[in-house]
């Protein structure tokens, strides 16, 4: 969880993710975990800024073969 999304927009000052997408998210999440506990598997949840999360995953790791990612769209006015 990227603490830039829980900010105020730059346009009109509302917050990117109000208290029902928060909910949800934190649901959906909760609900990947357990699908995923149930195949043999795992998911990994962080707060922080993912060009430091991740990098720190990857020392923590050892060995990583690949990154994937998709960036946010952003609008454009």
């Amino acid at each position: 969880f990227d603490p830039r999304h829980y900010l105020g927009t730059h346009w009109h000052g509302f917050p990117k993710t109000g208290p029902h997408r928060l909910r949800f998210l934190l649901e959906s999440v909760k609900d990947l975990r357990e699908t995923l506990r149930k195949k043999g598997s795992t998911l990994v949840v962080r707060k922080g800024k993912p060009e430091d999360v991740v990098r720190d995953l990857i020392t923590q790791l050892g060995s990583v073969s690949a990154v994937v990612f998709h960036e946010e769209v952003r609008e454009i006015l």
